[in-house]
């Protein structure tokens, strides 16, 4: 066997088990660790009342971040404003709680466990769900498994870009062409037909196309700027960890740390963050989740065509001076 075969050949056999330990440790180990880290939820009511649940919820080694309201209202509208995945109510009824399954329902059923487990034995516990799931999907399941193919479609576009050697403008508006049809297609699928989205349709179709465009541009202005490499690059970034430290099926809070805030740097966990705000919440908590998406399709936009024009330049023919001639003698 010649030696560049046998060199490939060891390539292979390296590559392949790396690859599979990275994507084991990347899915595979979020998923073992989910439990609530500093899960923010809320405590409403008189301030003795309050107080020992409070001191209960406090203790649970870091797993609850406990914000305090005056009122029911006020829990509410925290919930709502997706401030806080919860709240414990304490009333001269009862305990209640409020939960919102639209933000999480991994998180809902966990808040009933852990308040249930607080309250006095014998005391009835009333549960409200403030903001529910949508009827279409009540286990949120269809809406943690619409990310992935969100994810390839971007990542194809950005691909498909490289490949068929698209520069300049005419890459960009096929990038762009790209995301706004995938967020008209997704929203139609996800929204008109499944019922998995209850907001604003136009909205949730732009939410889809931008992310599309964040993860597109990103690998195109990769390769644009390294070359092939570029691919690889991206493709890890937004697939093999964008993907499974999205936390899009519980909750950012619920992944191992750093897992979750970094993951919520990444087009398809600001991506998923975003739509759920607009697909149940009219917007709300949407803000930094849109800055994010709206500063990586800006930067594979202009890494797109700082890439291209750097390598327009070097491709350019180098002129060449014409020498001297010498003049005639005698």
């Amino acid at each position: 066997m010649p030696a560049s075969a046998t060199r490939k050949t060891l390539a292979v056999l390296v590559l392949i088990p790396v690859v599979v330990a990275l994507a084991l440790w990347a899915f595979a180990w979020p998923a073992a660790r989910i439990a609530p880290r500093d899960l923010p939820i809320g405590v409403a009511g008189p301030a003795a009342a309050t107080a020992p649940l409070e001191q209960r919820l406090a203790e649970r080694d870091g797993a609850f971040e406990v914000h305090r309201y005056d009122s029911e209202a006020a829990a509410r509208e925290a919930i709502e404003d997706r401030v806080v995945y919860g709240a414990v109510v304490v009333t001269p009824q009862g305990p209640e709680l409020l939960t919102a399954s639209a933000a999480s329902p991994v998180v809902a059923g966990l808040l009933r466990e852990a308040v249930t487990a607080q309250v006095p034995p014998g005391t009835q516990l009333t549960v409200t769900d403030v903001v529910p799931a949508p009827a279409g999907d009540p286990r949120g399941s269809a809406f943690g498994a619409g990310l992935f193919p969100l994810i390839l479609a971007g990542a194809a576009s950005g691909i498909v870009v490289t490949v068929l050697g698209l520069r300049g403008a005419r890459a960009a508006g096929t990038l762009l062409g790209a995301a706004a049809l995938a967020g008209i297609v997704g929203t139609a699928l996800a929204h008109s037909w499944l019922g998995v989205f209850a907001g604003d349709w136009w909205a949730e179709a732009g939410v889809l196309g931008l992310t599309v465009l964040a993860i597109g541009s990103s690998i195109a202005g990769l390769a644009a700027l390294i070359g092939k490499p570029g691919i690889g690059i991206g493709a890890f970034l937004m697939i093999l960890l964008g993907n499974p430290f999205s936390g899009v099926t519980s909750a950012p809070e619920m992944l191992p740390a750093p897992v979750g805030a970094l993951g919520q740097w990444l087009p398809p966990g600001a991506g998923g963050s975003a739509l759920r705000s607009f697909a149940f919440f009219d917007g709300a908590g949407a803000g930094s989740a849109l800055l994010i998406l709206g500063a990586w399709s800006v930067a594979g936009l202009i890494a797109l065509f700082v890439g291209g024009a750097r390598n327009r330049a070097a491709a350019a023919p180098t002129a060449v001076t014409p020498a001297p001639v010498p003049a005639p003698v005698g």
